[in-house]
């Protein structure tokens, strides 16, 4: 019997409470919190019935004081933090505060600057070890699952992996001129950032954009992808061995690309405040204010999406490759829990991850990201609750 803290209300959290309904041998009870009730609320009345016991809250996530009363008055056994990425530093103080195992789905990075690092949070593992729990970093896709997968390839079939290349394919189609498939003012800092690869032990950085390659994803098809800077490639570069080369792919269309720049062009996707009609307001929060809201392109989301690492590395003295991926459908998704499949393919690792912690597998005090757990019952999990992988052994490389 456990108890969870979600804290988010939106397209992740959605599908959080839904996986933790659907596994409610482990879930026995869970408080969805966010600062607009009625979205835990709505959320509430959809799932209500089952087995798993749902209750809700108010909280400012910025708000440790708040925060910890709230742990203390509902004394959850985990808190999953599917808020901003803003807000993981807050919430790690308030678990902290009341001795409470943490996980989120993406780093900490600050409002003003759009830094992707791990740095702010594993400050915190000495702290966390001595309180005697838990914090597991980037438990999504990517990251998440990419880190997983990471670990299982280490584990089965390399003695050293020497490049790996994580591609993230979305085919999907949601009909709009330009939409975001998850929170527009992350998905937007991240793209329009420098991108960056990590190479024989230093980090190499590009232009945003700059680095485009051609890959024919299964049952996507050909699709153009661009290097972007992601934040496991910071923790993979520690954690796994013989590691010489990391890089991250994402495909984009050539309509979103367009959008984007002229959106670059106009100043609408800064993050510096400027002064209109007397107040302060940061162009890129605006932007997110008029652009269509990521939870609701479930309905309209037709396509698939191919998530994966490709390994290249040596086994026994012999030369090895190897693909791991999985293939996720929009509209499935739909069906299931009411969301698209990027909302889906970070909701259902964030679920499973937390089952490891409150199961015991995955629980040892510090802070830690995901790839320095045991892989094996984690990916046991992915095929059960929604996200199966496929094996390749023969892989078409990146150039």
């Amino acid at each position: 019997m456990s108890r969870a803290l979600i804290i988010g209300a939106g397209g992740v959290a959605s599908v959080v409470v839904n996986k933790c309904c659907q596994n409610s041998d482990v879930f026995t009870d869970i408080c969805i919190a966010s600062r607009t009730k009625s979205k835990c609320d709505a959320l509430k009345n959809k799932l209500d019935g089952g087995k798993t016991k749902i209750t809700t809250a108010q909280v400012d996530a910025d708000n440790v004081p708040e925060l910890v009363a709230l742990i203390k008055e509902y004394k959850p056994d985990i808190v999953i933090n599917v808020a901003l990425p803003y807000q993981d530093l807050t919430i790690m103080d308030a678990c902290l505060e009341t001795k409470t195992d943490y996980l989120d789905t993406a780093n900490y990075e600050p409002l003003d600057t759009a830094k992707f690092e791990y740095k702010w949070q594993w400050d915190y593992k000495e702290r966390f070890e001595k309180a005697g729990i838990t914090a597991v970093l980037g438990c999504g896709f990517d990251p998440g699952v990419t880190g997983v997968f990471s670990a299982y390839a280490m584990k089965h079939y390399f003695d050293e992996i020497h490049e790996i290349d994580i591609l993230d394919c979305n085919g999907g189609d949601h009909g709009y001129p330009f939409a975001t498939n998850f929170n527009p003012e992350i998905n937007i800092r991240e793209v329009s950032a420098n991108g960056s690869y990590w190479e024989n032990g230093n980090w190499v950085e590009t232009e945003p954009m700059e680095i485009k390659r051609v890959y024919d994803f299964e049952e996507v098809g050909q699709k153009d992808m661009y290097l972007l800077h992601h934040e496991e490639l910071e923790s993979l570069a520690i954690n796994i061995k013989g590691i010489k080369r990391i890089r991250f792919f994402m495909t984009f269309g050539e309509s979103y690309l367009r959008h984007l720049k002229c959106l670059e062009n106009v100043g609408m996707t800064s993050i510096e405040p400027i002064e209109f009609e007397g107040k302060q307001i940061v162009p890129l929060q605006f932007l997110k204010a008029v652009l269509p809201d990521p939870a609701t392109l479930g309905p309209r989301t037709v396509g698939k999406t191919n998530i994966g690492c490709i390994f290249k590395g040596v086994k026994d003295g012999k030369e090895v490759t190897y693909y791991v991926y999985n293939v996720c459908d929009h509209q499935e998704c739909y069906k299931e829990v009411g969301s698209q499949a990027i909302s889906y393919t970070t909701g259902v690792p964030a679920m499973i991850g937390a089952a490891m912690v409150l199961s015991g597998k995955w629980k040892k005090p510090g802070v830690y990201n995901v790839e320095e757990f045991n892989p094996d019952p984690f990916m046991e999990e992915l095929n059960r609750f929604g996200l199966p992988w496929k094996e390749n052994f023969n892989p078409v490389l990146v150039d």
